[in-house]
């Protein structure tokens, strides 16, 4: 569960790099407020560590960058921060800025879990949609094989795909294609 830092009435984006830089919980920032993030699953953990190991490897020479879970996407137009699962950018401000977030991923991936499913399907993919540089916006099922992928098509066309299991996953914005399984690798030694 989301539960929001009430002893501040307001903090700057400035206070809050500040405090995340010291802070044992990681908080997201929307508009002032902070927001402590639950820990992850087992299943939250391997999943994006998949992706990781996945998308690292894929994305090695080519200019491109994955973050995984304590890399933070600023979308200052709306004063928000958000830590997503997994975000790509292949933008030079990122790459060479030292700043402690990005501001121009191509491609975020989130993990769904039963706390924050809602969030990320709803207010979060609406709130990445106003990034221009992003291309896709994928969902990651933990409790079923099965993935979801949203392609900009426009400005306010994003195009849904469903990946099942036995089929392929594809994230086109950087080339990236792998059985759906290979996301899911070592699941089957969790017990039940």
């Amino acid at each position: 569960m989301m539960t929001v830092i009430k002893s501040h009435a307001y903090f700057t984006p400035e206070e809050y790099l500040e405090i995340e830089r010291v802070s044992p919980i990681k908080h997201e920032y929307l508009q002032g407020q902070l927001i402590a993030m639950a820990g992850a699953s087992k299943a939250h953990v391997i999943i994006a560590g998949n992706l990781s190991a996945l998308l690292v490897n894929h994305l090695r020479d080519t200019g491109c960058i994955a973050y995984a879970t304590d890399m933070k996407v600023r979308l200052p137009d709306l004063n928000l921060f958000y830590y997503a699962d997994l975000a790509v950018t292949c933008d030079d401000r990122d790459r060479t800025s030292d700043e402690d977030f990005i501001l121009h991923p191509k491609l975020i991936i989130e993990v769904l879990s039963d706390s924050t499913e809602a969030f990320d399907r709803g207010d979060k993919f609406s709130n990445y949609k106003s990034i221009p540089e992003l291309e896709e916006y994928v969902l990651v099922h933990q409790k079923q094989v099965l993935v979801e992928r949203f392609q900009r098509k426009s400005d306010n066309l994003w195009m849904p795909q469903i990946y099942r299991a036995g089929e392929t996953v594809e994230f086109a914005s950087i080339g990236f294609a792998c059985a759906i399984a290979d996301l899911y690798e070592n699941l089957e030694q969790l017990s039940k």
